[in-house]
């Protein structure tokens, strides 16, 4: 690029790509003045020779390690959610429509921006990942012994625990009813449980450990009912959650509160949104039917009061 065509530039959108990146640059009158493919290894280099500029890219695989490069040479990097972004895309899809409107959509004064992640916030969010994987298989596991035994007309009480202190006495008195075949089956069923069980205490270990030296972290469990994982959880998915003004307005973005749909005078109030964040919605929801359910745990907080009217307002 040329010095001058350098100098034009103000605003520039990337598509990310695996291999290849499609720019689109725009002048301060909003004219496209660039418009190229650039490989994985060329995005730095050239970027580097730029002025500090705008720079807008939709928030996905590979944006948060490109934007803390960015504003390291400078750039004034921004992500958004290309949920956002798509309004502005015009005409058939391609990669250098889709950069296209990001250069539109960054500009735009009432965009809302996803806050870069940290390495650390990204590994964070990695041992939380690969922890609901293996809890899911472990879910998994279970529901298939239980299958399996049921089918040979066995019924366990609901519960792992249940599961896991009757299985060995099962599998070594009802041999009347289970095969070897099938005893086999399901003592290999039993070990993977014991990986997967060891598998996520070692994680939930290091999370706890890492919970516990973050300074976010701890701030969060001096509030009732939050532990090293849901901690944990919230400073991976909003860090210092900055980009909140309002307690309020971080539940809305975690779906925790009813849907609107509201028209004139008519305030219309559904379910809870369920948007933004599934895993960590999940884990307030899990927290909050403990507090329901073990109301006197709670007392040394004052929240028997809330928590009956809560239980009310339920039913």
């Amino acid at each position: 690029m040329s010095q001058k065509l350098n100098a034009a530039i103000t605003v520039i959108g990337i598509d990310i790509g695996k291999n290849s990146f499609h720019i689109v640059g725009q002048n301060h009158r909003g004219v496209i003045v660039l418009r190229q493919k650039w490989s994985r290894g060329q995005v730095e280099a050239r970027l580097a020779n730029l002025p500090p500029c705008l720079i807008g890219m939709a928030a996905c695989v590979g944006a948060h390690h490109l934007s803390r490069k960015l504003q390291l040479l400078g750039h004034d990097a921004r992500l958004m959610p290309a949920k956002y972004v798509r309004p502005y895309s015009k005409g058939q899809k391609n990669d250098f429509r889709d950069a296209e409107a990001i250069t539109e959509a960054v500009q735009r004064p009432t965009m809302k921006f996803v806050a870069t992640k940290t390495a650390d916030q990204l590994d964070l969010q990695a041992l939380h990942r690969v922890r609901e994987r293996l809890v899911g298989q472990r879910t998994g596991v279970i529901n298939q012994i239980r299958a399996f035994l049921l089918e040979r007309g066995i019924a366990v009480r609901q519960g792992p625990h249940s599961l896991r202190f009757e299985l060995p006495g099962l599998l070594a008195t009802r041999t009347d009813v289970l095969s070897p075949r099938m005893l086999r089956i399901v003592e290999g069923l039993a070990d993977d449980w014991r990986r997967l069980d060891a598998r996520i205490e070692g994680l939930s270990s290091e999370i706890e450990t890492l919970a516990h030296q973050d300074e976010a972290c701890q701030r969060l469990m001096t509030v009732p009912g939050i532990g090293p994982i849901i901690s944990s959880a919230m400073v991976a998915a909003i860090g210092t959650g900055d980009v909140f003004s309002k307690g309020r307005d971080f539940g809305a973005w975690l779906g925790l509160v009813p849907k609107q749909i509201s028209t004139g005078d008519r305030t219309i109030l559904g379910s809870i949104s369920r948007r933004g964040n599934r895993y960590l919605r999940t884990l307030f929801v899990q927290a909050a039917w403990v507090v329901l359910v073990k109301v006197r745990c709670w007392e040394r907080y004052g929240l028997n009061s809330w928590i009956e009217a809560a239980k009310k307002r339920l039913h």
